[in-house]
């Protein structure tokens, strides 16, 4: 049996389901497992990862894209086009396995394009509430890996899951994250508390063209708190020379660390060395809370966020609509945070359901290989 795991988006979807593909290397070593990428740069990045797996063997490919677009990938990463391009000059070489495994919808493209005999096998990215990881298109998935009971639950209600065609109880982040990040040395040395703020990149949902900017000036004129600015990886994605301004704006100032897109922007890096999450709507929040910890929310566009359950972890700290006095809410919402404390427990039970600190790529890994198996016998 050969099975595809294809990395045609950015640098953030790596880590949900490359580590269930060395699982299934590690456990299963009658299926090859290839790794397609579409850059050398994203191959390089896959191969440090996989470096914390030297059981599991792979084979690493590199998908094809005509010349002017893969300048154009090069230049500013994966888009929309060439994640569509992506799918269609490679459609034949799909066609030779028998599971293709992503973690993004895109992918479901390939049935578009003929590409029928694959079972395509969706590992979701990101564990949030918004409505897009509930689209009714991921009904189109042969197999779903999911982490929670909130998300099988939100899905059967959507109608978009059968029986025999999905697992829970998997977050296959976690488990290259606990690999990375063990004895991980503080963000600063200064014994400040730190806030990450990690606004989303959506024009229509995120805090940062409205208030971006004086947030960042608060906290470089004050001598309270570390601050880690970390957008959602896409908010510069088509202009890295708007993210070189920030960066060069603020450097120099020692309690602040700009990342616009690196792999540590990524890799839980900052949301487990902060103390404290100021956001908007990135589902990093969920990936920060596996650790309870104090939460400040933007609304930079007045929304009917009660009883929304798209906005469901607006619940877990305060809600502000301008960020005037935001010295004060940020004091408040600290003072406040036993208020929270259990609610943030009961999300982060029904958001990833994980019994303890154990891996869960090997129950993604095995039941992918027990789908692909009853289907092919």
């Amino acid at each position: 049996m050969r099975i595809v795991f294809p990395f045609i988006a950015q640098f953030h979807q790596v880590a949900h389901s490359l580590p269930i593909a060395l699982e299934i290397a590690r456990r299963h070593p009658d299926i090859a497992i290839h790794i397609a990428s579409l850059t050398e740069e994203q191959e390089a990045y896959i191969r440090r990862l996989a470096d914390l797996y030297p059981d599991s063997r792979v084979i690493y490919e590199r998908l094809t894209l005509p010349g002017p677009l893969q300048r154009q990938l090069t230049r500013r990463g994966p888009s929309v086009l060439t994640k569509i391009a992506a799918l269609l000059f490679n459609k034949n070489y799909f066609k030779t396995f028998q599971a293709i495994v992503v973690p993004e919808r895109t992918s479901l493209y390939l049935r578009r394009l003929g590409v029928r005999g694959p079972r395509l096998i969706w590992t979701r990215h990101g564990a949030g509430d918004r409505a897009i990881g509930f689209a009714r298109d991921v009904r189109h998935f042969d197999f779903i890996l999911m982490a929670g009971r909130k998300l099988e639950n939100r899905l059967l209600a959507e109608g978009t899951l059968q029986p025999g065609h999905y697992v829970i109880g998997v977050y296959a982040k976690f488990d290259l994250v606990r690999l990375m990040h063990r004895n991980a040395p503080p963000l600063f040395g200064n014994g400040r508390p730190t806030v990450l703020y990690n606004p989303h990149f959506n024009r229509r949902l995120t805090s940062w063209y409205k208030s971006g900017t004086q947030i960042l000036d608060y906290f470089a004129n004050q001598d309270r708190y570390n601050l880690v600015f970390a957008p959602h990886y896409r908010l510069f994605d088509a202009d890295r020379d708007e993210a070189a301004r920030i960066q060069r704006a603020y450097e120099g100032i020692p309690h602040m660390l700009i990342d616009p897109g690196s792999p540590r922007s990524v890799d839980m890096t900052y949301t487990m060395g902060a103390d404290f999450y100021l956001g908007d709507v990135s589902s990093q929040v969920a990936e920060f809370l596996i650790k309870p910890r104090p939460c400040l929310f933007l609304d930079a566009h007045g929304t009917k966020w009660q009883d929304n359950p798209d906005y469901l972890f607006w619940s877990l700290g305060p809600v502000i609509d301008t960020v005037a006095g935001l010295g004060e809410a940020l004091e408040g919402a600290i003072a406040g945070h036993p208020d929270f404390l259990d609610r943030q427990k009961t999300y982060i039970r029904e958001t990833f359901g994980l019994a303890d600190d154990g891996p869960t790529a090997p129950i993604g890994a095995d039941a992918i290989v027990e789908f692909l198996r009853k289907a092919h016998s």
